[in-house]
């Protein structure tokens, strides 16, 4: 019907991801947001990190709920169709679907790409409820507000992908930020019209709000709410299943299950289930090739910068979690309004956000092996800033010693006692790599 209203393009995509080699299903997340659809007016927001499938799930409730095309072709299979409610909830619903990512040509503005926003839902709305008078300065929200007043109280489900994505863009001031925030509350808060709101992004909304514009969200986030969390990331027992499928359909095996434990494995939720960055794991065992499927992007810069600026905070840590320990933090909530961290808690707080560290028992860790190649990256390229102030012989030799102890210490084949001798070898090849002139990242 059109760009954002009950759009086919949520079904076409969910679609083609059911119908790829290594597909989970996760349908029955569905089935946990039907009582809220009789109650109306919920407002959800899941975070996660980048890669965790959020955009999927989003394209699946879409696809699921919204009235364009019937879907019973991709769901009958799915363990959704075995719920009684299935045929009550399918394809009943005006779906109103936005991904906050996609930008307009040309955008340098906050104007610009709020105003494309806006523009697009009116001009759907206006499509499909020909019969209300739309004026020149009725807001997106105006227009809701008479289609349900003029309508039989027509009501709609609101699908929020990337929501916070507006935030990194270089062009956005803080005042901007302040603008969208208010843009949002005044488009769904208290609003009649409203049947739900499924909000998904990488960053927690609790701080962006000053005040009460965004305190009607329920907020879950992998480290603080176990509710949903099974939903996002592979969990073991379907790492199994997807590695089984591997080994029968691939000639030549050139990955182990342990191997895909050892690179994507070690995310925990609240409730202590460990986690695999699903991404990774499919494009892995897709492209028959161990590897790091990683993608850095504004926040991995970002995060950069404030560990290079603080670094004599962080520098123990990293060092301890580097040769694979884990270390205790007191963990903020954490919202990055203007990427203000100061402190070692508020630089780890973030990093968990955005899937960089893990946190369970009040410790956080570097997850996995694809995770600590990042790490080597990071620390580095802070390495390098400093790098001229060291004997260059000398500077080579440590990084050959840091190279020794990292490839024993991810040998299979080392034994109990090699690994600690590492671990140990690598904490003063670091030392001496970062501690000198009043400068380290241990």
């Amino acid at each position: 019907m059109g760009r954002y209203l009950n759009s086919s393009t949520s079904y076409v995509l969910y679609k083609g991801q059911t119908e790829q080699p290594y597909f989970v299903d996760k349908s029955q997340m569905l089935s946990e947001l039907f009582p809220f659809l009789d109650s109306g007016n919920t407002h959800i927001c899941i975070t996660r990190p980048r890669r965790f499938g959020k955009t999927v799930m989003a394209n699946m409730i879409t696809a699921f709920l919204g009235k364009k095309q019937d879907s019973d072709s991709i769901f009958k299979p799915l363990k959704i169709s075995q719920n009684d409610l299935y045929n009550k909830y399918r394809n009943q619903y005006n779906v109103i679907s936005i991904d906050f990512s996609k930008m307009p040509r040309d955008c340098d503005s906050y104007t610009d790409y709020i105003d494309r926003i806006e523009t697009n839902l009116i001009r759907d709305l206006r499509k499909e409820y020909t019969q209300i008078e739309i004026y020149e300065d009725d807001s997106a929200a105006d227009v809701l507000e008479t289609i349900f007043e003029e309508c039989d109280q027509q009501r709609f489900v609101f699908v929020l992908d990337e929501w916070d994505f507006i935030f990194h863009k270089d062009f956005v001031t803080e005042e901007n930020k302040k603008q969208y925030v208010l843009f949002l509350s005044n488009l769904l808060k208290d609003r009649s019209y409203v049947q739900l709101t499924y909000m998904t992004g990488i960053l927690p909304i609790a701080k962006y709000s000053s005040g009460s514009e965004l305190n009607m969200f329920w907020e879950y986030t992998m480290a603080s709410e176990a509710k949903y969390n099974e939903y996002f990331g592979f969990t073991d027992s379907e790492v199994d299943q997807l590695y089984e499928k591997y080994t029968r359909n691939t000639r030549e095996i050139h990955i182990s299950r342990e191997d895909l434990k050892e690179w994507y494995d070690g995310y925990t939720t609240k409730s202590g289930e460990r986690m695999y960055n699903p991404r990774s794991v499919v494009l892995a065992l897709t492209n028959n090739n161990i590897g790091n499927y990683w993608t850095s992007s504004g926040p991995y810069d970002e995060i950069f910068y404030y560990i290079r600026q603080n670094i004599d905070d962080v520098q123990n840590d990293l060092a301890l979690m580097i040769s694979g320990e884990a270390v205790t933090a007191k963990i903020q909530e954490y919202a990055a309004v203007s990427m203000n961290l100061t402190t070692k808690n508020e630089i780890f707080s973030a990093m968990i956000v955005y899937g960089f560290l893990s946190y369970e028992n009040r410790e956080v860790r570097i997850p996995n092996k694809e995770l600590m190649n990042k790490f080597d990256d990071m620390i580095h390229k802070v390495s390098k800033l400093k790098a001229q102030k060291y004997n260059k012989k000398k500077w080579r030799y440590m990084q050959k010693q840091l190279k020794k102890s990292k490839k024993i210490l991810y040998s299979n084949a080392a034994t109990q006692k090699s690994i600690n001798s590492a671990k140990s070898d690598l904490k003063k090849s670091i030392n001496k790599l970062y501690l000198q002139e009043k400068f380290s990242v241990v």
